[in-house]
């Protein structure tokens, strides 16, 4: 079995060799490693990319809006993934994104479960009628973990949400109060025996 480290290098390296700056090849190297880690086909699918890269284009998006349409070709997964972490603080700002056509749309995913760590926010992500729960880089969840993920994209829609309790004022409050049972009521001999006490002050 590949240690993460060894998928890590070997996908930087590649990615350089397809014609990506080493930067970007970095960044590539961390989200493969990151999606095997999770037990995701990475190198599969960027296998597959680089063989399509070839013979297909697919279109750079630059700026990032709240609404994006491709013109014919699909979003090149890396260059929107680098693109959307370096205008993360904008992004983050919109209700929704949706964007038109994303090619492998499995190697975006993992640039936007790195954002979701970066911000302190799970990001939902729907696309083709698929669902996937990014939670801070920690795990990815979704309701086809067991399906093939697609090439192409047709529409995916992402949502930021608002950190909250799952629970309801009612259910901390009965839960606190079991937990006062603990709590050691303070009285003379607890006083004495505190840090400090019974010291005299000679000076």
């Amino acid at each position: 079995m590949k240690s993460l480290s060894e998928i890590e290098t070997t996908t930087k390296r590649a990615s350089k060799a397809a014609g990506f700056s080493w930067g970007e090849s970095e960044e590539i190297g961390k989200c493969i490693r990151q999606l095997e880690m999770f037990g995701l086909p990475g190198i599969k699918h960027l296998n597959s990319y680089f063989h399509d890269r070839q013979k297909n284009i697919y279109e750079n998006l630059s700026l990032i809006k709240s609404s994006n349409s491709s013109s014919s070709n699909p979003y090149c997964p890396i260059i929107l993934g680098i693109g959307f972490l370096d205008q993360l603080k904008i992004v983050e700002n919109y209700e929704k994104i949706y964007f038109s056509s994303i090619a492998y749309p499995i190697i975006f995913l993992s640039f936007l479960s790195r954002s979701s760590e970066i911000i302190g926010k799970k990001i939902n992500v729907k696309f083709d009628h698929k669902e996937i729960l990014l939670n801070l880089n920690v795990n990815i969840y979704s309701n086809f973990l067991n399906l093939e993920f697609p090439k192409n994209s047709k529409n995916l829609e992402i949502n930021f949400i608002e950190n909250k309790d799952n629970f309801s004022d009612d259910e901390w409050k009965s839960l606190y109060k079991l937990s006062e049972n603990t709590f050691v009521e303070e009285n003379d001999s607890l006083k004495k025996g505190a840090a400090g006490a019974g010291l005299t002050d000679n000076d």
